[in-house]
């Protein structure tokens, strides 16, 4: 069935651009139709079932124009294992103008690259409805609505521990064997706390696809329903099979909710170097309108604002200075620290902190288009990417699981007909069922990427691609290609060659000038003169982008660059 897709084109001006832009357009594989309208800067075409669009995309871009394509980053409520993850990337893969959808279950987030002229945003968060998943608005709304199993694990834990001590305590320890009835009603609380697995088996099964809930709920649930058919129904089971597995079921329930919370716990740390980086934004921005000073929320900035940023500040947003001289610490951004000299004309950059002298910035990017946004969505991009043996093992985990059932169907009729009966035949099933879940499966390679880069992220490390990360394993040699890149971070006093003076004498002199200033250069000076008598400074000032100058013990001091000196 062939398929008809609108694509955006920019960069035509004239009748020849159209034809050749169509002549590139039929030359793809798969493209059986190409109508390119200047007008509209439209592409119409009819494509063969199955086509890849990147090819098509990549035709344009060989002929010398732009094609339009529209990024998004969906966060997916409600996946548990890799089978969900690559459910909900066919899902999204399947409409027609989606280029690339690539699932993370670890930060539980779809990235997807579309033509929007084709497909709309709500289409994709429709088709990962349709197959039995949530898609939230923001990344706000994905904190706040996301599971949180804390709760659930400290309810689980003590009545599964109960469960089980009442049921195997008398084999271990010297204790009265109690009425099975009271396993019960210990197993009820933790079967409540483990409803979530129930109710997302129960959507699996709508959709026709079973995914890591189904394999938890299909192996507590036949523990529970056995026990209660045993404790309500004797009589319906052999003698010999009239055993309760109430302590199955409820240890099941309680290991599994662990799981998910170390994992929840393993995904928080994983983004917290993105938030991190998000969080140098400052909240608000005082912006000049008018000759008045106003402060906004500096989400709110538009380009073109002058924003007033005082001593000791962030700078909002990215932008030019307009007024004013100063010193600006972006340590952050380049790991130098030693802080550079802004004045009218230089640009400086959202997150970075201001020195001594008040600035008028005028905005030039804000919110998301911020290089310190860019820089957070570079870590979350690199954490999205899937290496080979990642995407073996959700090509894997996409049949494990009605394989799984299938293995534990047969093994329960092997025991039944060839063991030593219906007791032996559920508990060999039930075993199959619960090993084989496939988290580990689905979370290891993620949560290795998302762990990795975002520790490199806290250490001044970014990756760009997760190739790199991957690629860095086998790396034996690495080469720095800017002098100073290797330091501690901060500058350290190594030599002091006095004129007149004693080594002691002149730095006990320059720390008296120091003293009080929190500029890296004036902290080594200090850091070098421990130990020395402290002597007061007067009159001390400070001179932007040259030193500073005082009165110690009644002389006139000067300290600073080679610019003061020559003044």
């Amino acid at each position: 069935m062939a398929l008809e897709v609108r694509l955006g084109v920019k960069g035509m001006t004239c009748a020849s651009c159209v034809a050749r832009v169509e002549r590139a357009l039929r030359r793809a594989e798969g493209v059986e139709e190409a109508r390119v309208n200047l007008t509209t800067e439209e592409a119409f075409l009819r494509l063969k079932e199955g086509v890849d669009l990147k090819e098509v995309l990549k035709r344009v871009e060989e002929a010398g124009y732009e094609p339009v394509l529209s990024r998004a980053e969906i966060p997916v409520k409600g996946m548990t294992c890799a089978s969900c993850v690559a459910r909900v990337e066919r899902a999204i893969g399947r409409l027609p103008g989606v280029v690339s959808a690539t699932v993370n279950l670890t930060t539980e987030k779809a990235f997807v690259e579309y033509l929007p002229e084709a497909v709309s945003l709500a289409r994709i968060r429709q088709a990962i409805r349709e197959a039995g998943y949530e898609p939230l608005e923001g990344t706000e709304e994905a904190r706040k609505e996301g599971p949180t199993y804390r709760k659930d694990l400290l309810l689980a834990l003590p009545f599964a521990l109960l469960t089980l001590l009442l049921a195997m305590g008398p084999m271990l320890l010297p204790l009265p064997r109690l009425p099975e009835a009271l396993q019960a009603l210990a197993a009820l609380p933790v079967l409540y706390a483990g409803r979530r697995f129930f109710r997302q088996a129960l959507a699996e099964a709508r959709h026709h696809a079973f995914g890591m809930s189904t394999l938890v709920a299909l192996g507590a649930g036949s523990a529970y329903l056995y026990s209660f058919l045993v404790l309500l129904f004797p009589e319906a089971l052999p003698e010999e099979a009239r055993h309760p597995y109430f302590e199955a079921g409820a240890v099941i329930l309680a290991l599994v909710l662990l799981g998910k919370h170390l994992e929840e716990g393993a995904k928080g740390k994983a983004s917290e170097a993105i938030r991190k980086l998000l969080a140098l934004r400052p909240k608000t921005a005082r912006v000049v309108q008018e000759g008045e000073e106003k402060e906004i929320p500096a989400l709110a900035l538009i380009p073109g604002d002058l924003v007033r940023v005082l001593p000791g500040e962030r700078i909002p947003a990215d932008g030019v200075v307009v007024e004013g001289q100063s010193h600006v610490d972006e340590s952050m951004l380049t790991g130098e620290p030693i802080p550079k000299p802004k004045g009218p004309g230089d640009e400086v950059v959202g997150g970075t902190v201001n020195g001594e002298g008040a600035l008028l910035v005028r905005a030039s990017r804000v919110g998301e288009a911020t290089f310190l946004a860019q820089m957070a969505r570079m870590v979350e991009e690199a954490q999205a990417y899937k290496p080979k043996v990642q995407e073996l093992a959700d090509r894997i985990a996409g049949v494990f699981v009605p394989v799984v059932l299938g293995i534990a169907l047969l093994t329960f009729l092997l025991w039944l007909f060839l063991g030593p009966g219906l007791s032996h035949a559920f508990v060999a099933a039930l075993s199959v069922l619960l090993i084989a879940c496939p988290c580990a499966m689905g979370l290891a390679t993620p949560a290795a990427l998302a762990v990795a880069t975002g520790r490199a992220a806290q250490m001044g490390l970014l990756f760009r691609k997760g190739t790199a990360l991957e690629a860095l394993a086998r790396a034996d040699t690495v080469v720095l290609d800017k002098t100073g890149t290797l330091t501690l971070g901060r500058p350290t006093l190594v030599q002091v060659l006095p004129f007149g003076l004693s080594r002691e004498e002149a730095l006990r002199l320059a720390a008296a000038l120091e003293r009080g200033s929190e500029h890296p250069l004036a902290k080594a000076v200090l850091e070098a003169a421990k130990g020395l008598p402290q002597t007061q400074a007067e009159e001390v000032r400070a001179l932007p982008g040259e030193g500073v100058e005082g009165r110690v013990e009644g002389k006139c001091l000067h300290l600073g660059g080679p610019a003061l000196m020559e003044r």
